[in-house]
């Protein structure tokens, strides 16, 4: 039975992945961002039968010392421990090179130090920028047009180097916009959501017109692991896309629809990017993951949102948002 450590464990997707791996019957070390308050995120939120499977590591992926520390007796690493928010990627660029770059050079410098067997390196669609062809398949021109998607890329370029270079066996998984339960206020659904079963009438929103190819977290989740199956997969970059598109005018009306609450779209100014800054399309390529793996998109988006409103409709889950708070 392999071990595998996954960085920003107590995150959106880590949290997931962390779940769907101790289901699977993997051992895990969940490596979470050390807190004087003892708290381990979203893992605190999981059922105690999985909780219990979990072997916990507070740090900082910007500490080398504690990151190879976190990787010592696994065979895998999941690096998913990064700061992801765009707007705030404009207010403190450094704090994400710190994070997003040299905690990935952290990672990968411990797991071929520990002749660790495999790496997966969590990328992002937001590195293509806007669509220059669409689907957008591994190929496409990365583009860096927020200083957090310019991190990201430059991750994704260690990582690739630490293959060439050293042999390591890195795999990078770029997921197109994933939404779901436990996702934070900084992502478009959840904004949207929160609003609305907070009983705001005025939905404030940035830019309606881009488009994203949404996928449900636990297919993410999913993803990783078939990812990681297939040592076929060493040394590539692969999407995990649906090949689907949605505008956020679009998505904004089904989650109107779909919630049953009735609400009026406000452009907010304040939560426009910068134009040249904004991803007018993303649509991704699936054609690698499906020809190297079994994955399938197992949930529609209907059903996704479906499940993410119903999660956000409990009150303990909802009061943890400041819906009236633009979060950056």
């Amino acid at each position: 039975m392999e071990k595998i450590l996954v960085t920003g464990a107590d995150g959106f997707i880590g949290s997931h992945l962390v779940e769907e791996l101790v289901l699977q019957g993997y051992k895990v070390k969940a490596f979470v961002y050390y807190n004087s308050f003892n708290s381990w995120g979203w893992l605190d939120t999981l059922p105690s039968d999985v909780l219990d499977n979990i072997e916990i590591f507070t740090g900082d992926v910007r500490d080398p010392f504690g990151v190879k520390e976190a990787v010592t007796g696994c065979d895998a690493t999941f690096h998913l421990a990064a700061l992801i928010a765009i707007p705030y990627s404009y207010y403190s660029p450094q704090s994400y090179v710190e994070t997003n770059i040299n905690g990935t050079l952290n990672i990968l410098q411990a797991a071929r130090e520990l002749n660790i067997k495999r790496v997966l390196v969590t990328s992002t669609s937001e590195v293509y920028g806007t669509a220059l062809q669409v689907p957008i398949n591994e190929t496409h021109p990365r583009q860096g047009q927020s200083p957090y998607s310019a991190t990201k890329i430059g991750a994704d370029a260690i990582a690739d180097s630490f293959f060439r270079s050293f042999n390591l066996p890195v795999t990078i998984v770029r997921p197109f916009n994933t939404y779901g339960p436990r996702q934070s206020a900084r992502a478009v659904i959840p904004t949207i959501i929160t609003q609305l079963l907070s009983g705001l009438k005025e939905v404030k929103l940035g830019a309606l017109y881009p488009t994203r190819d949404l996928v449900y977290v636990k297919d993410t989740a999913k993803g990783f692991i078939e990812i990681f199956k297939q040592e076929t997969l060493i040394g590539e970059e692969v999407n995990i896309a649906t090949n689907n598109e949605v505008s956020i005018e679009d998505l904004a009306n089904k989650l109107f629809k779909l919630t049953g609450v009735e609400g009026n779209i406000i452009s907010d100014a304040e939560r426009l990017r910068p134009e040249k800054s904004e991803v007018y399309r993303l649509l991704g390529d699936n054609t690698k993951l499906f020809q190297h793996t079994n994955w399938k998109p197992g949930t529609t988006l209907d059903e996704g949102l479906l499940k993410t409103i119903d999660w956000f409709s409990d009150k303990n889950n909802l009061s943890k948002y400041k819906a009236d708070i633009y979060n950056k």
